[in-house]
């Protein structure tokens, strides 16, 4: 099989031929048709994360071993199964779960892969998106795509449930609520449909690219703020009569993190998204009096995978935007995206 490899950290992918796997026990084999491309493929490439006062954290310290095919946004067909997966058809168009745990720990006794730390994920561990083939070990991984958009429907594995999950940690919040997004890309956008999906009628879309804030106006976005000037802390407050009760932060760097402290009200929630990187140096005591909440959201788990497909099947969770690109375009189409010129998401199609 192809596989968009990478095989260097910080290097462009290479394309390799691989073995197709054999499955086995309950494996299902996934011929991919649609991957998406992730900021966290860019910093997984790229081989570190920056982690503050010029620190790094490298990937190689996860685990991760080259030659591997990154891309965790998954949707295929079945292309083979073990004798312990019969469940699943061949033939059949699914959608994939991609951060796959251990199997034996807590927390994937509890369904929630996604905080398993010694995860085995696609993409990651092992071969993703990127690669022509996939091997996914459990029918509890996979949700039919059924007459949904397949471009739209891959990314549900990860900014549909990531966003899912943050969106989740702020509520209940009444509707007319202001809630700030910090960030208007991919996940941003996949955030506004998920409020708009519960109900929620005040959002306010926080970037510093007029382009795609004018794209969040497009998906929905109430209001919107550019905060690439020096009163980005008065215009947000401004514009949401703040402070506020709730911040989900997208980017997550060291000068949005002082923005979004700068934004929050007592007893608000901060929920950390984004992995740009950076430090800020906070107030113990003053979280205290503010009584702050602040969650650091990894992806979601299998649970909030299956709710984020069914507000799709049930027509309750606006489109995501995308840009299809050919499969084999993938090093132009992670250029792009490091270079800020994407709006939404974009989609390698087989």
């Amino acid at each position: 099989m192809d596989v968009w490899a990478l095989t260097k950290w910080g290097e462009a992918l290479q394309k390799i031929r691989q073995p197709i796997p054999k499955p086995k026990g309950t494996d299902i084999i996934i011929r991919v048709t649609h991957a998406g491309v992730c900021h966290s493929d860019l910093h997984t490439a790229e081989g570190f994360y920056d982690t503050g006062k010029g620190q790094k954290f490298y990937v190689k310290d996860r685990g991760i071993k080259l030659p591997v095919a990154l891309g965790h946004e998954i949707l295929g067909e079945v292309a083979a199964t073990g004798p312990d997966a019969s469940s699943v058809a061949i033939g059949s168009r699914q959608i994939v779960y991609p951060w796959l745990g251990c199997g034996t720990c807590t927390r994937c006794h509890q369904e929630e892969d996604n905080l398993c730390s010694a995860q085995n994920g696609l993409g990651t561990k092992q071969n993703g998106g990127f690669a022509e083939y996939v091997v996914v070990p459990h029918p509890k991984y996979l949700v039919d795509l059924g007459n949904l958009n397949p471009s739209v429907a891959c990314t549900f594995g990860c900014s549909g449930i990531t966003t899912l999950s943050a969106v989740s940690k702020i509520m209940p919040l009444p509707p007319d609520e202001p809630v700030v997004l910090i960030g208007a890309g991919g996940l941003g956008l996949a955030a506004i449909s998920v409020l708009k999906a519960f109900g929620h009628q005040s959002i306010v879309t926080a970037d510093i690219s007029d382009e795609k804030l004018a794209t969040a106006r497009a998906a929905g976005s109430t209001k919107t703020v550019n905060t690439s000037g020096s009163t980005a802390l008065d215009d947000v407050l401004a514009a949401t009569k703040g402070p506020v009760l709730a911040v989900i932060d997208f980017v997550n760097s060291s000068s949005t993190a002082i923005l979004v402290n700068g934004l929050v009200s007592k007893g608000a929630k901060w929920v950390q998204v984004g992995v740009m990187g950076g430090s800020i140096e906070l107030s113990l005591v003053a979280n205290i009096f503010k009584g702050l909440t602040i969650y650091s959201n990894i992806t979601g788990n299998l649970e909030e995978f299956q709710h984020v497909v069914k507000l799709a099947k049930e027509g309750n969770l606006p489109p995501l935007p995308v840009q299809e690109m050919p499969w084999d375009s993938v090093n132009e189409a992670m250029a792009l995206l490091r270079a800020g010129k994407v709006s939404g998401r974009l989609i390698l199609v087989k």
